[in-house]
């Protein structure tokens, strides 16, 4: 069974702050299973972010993990880039969270699906 967004979301920004890096949720979604987009900046005016990875990506031994993919075509792209995503994907869905990550080493504390 997969906890449920805002749990994580939770659990997440906390992790973020053990790190020592600063996280804040920008947008709640749908408490349930929203999804979760991650911004990270390096606070020299690139970011990455980063997305719910495909089902194709799971590994059915672990089907409740959440794996995350970079949405950009690079990993860190200029700041504008990644909030222009942010509101494509508002458009499309507006049960989405937004969580915001600072962190000058781009550290991103997720599980990347390969």
């Amino acid at each position: 069974m997969r906890l449920k967004s805002a749990i994580w979301v939770a659990a997440y920004v906390r992790r973020c702050h053990l790190e020592g890096a600063f996280a804040v949720v920008r947008r709640r979604g749908a408490e349930e299973a929203g999804a979760i987009f991650i911004k990270v900046s390096r606070l020299d005016g690139t970011a990455a972010l980063y997305a719910p990875a495909p089902q194709t990506s799971f590994d059915e031994a672990k089907p409740a993990d959440r794996l995350f993919v970079s949405s950009l075509k690079q990993e860190f792209e200029p700041e504008a880039v990644a909030e222009a995503k942010i509101a494509r994907e508002l458009e499309f869905d507006s049960d989405i969270w937004v969580i915001e990550v600072e962190d000058r080493a781009g550290r991103n504390f997720l599980d990347l699906a390969k």
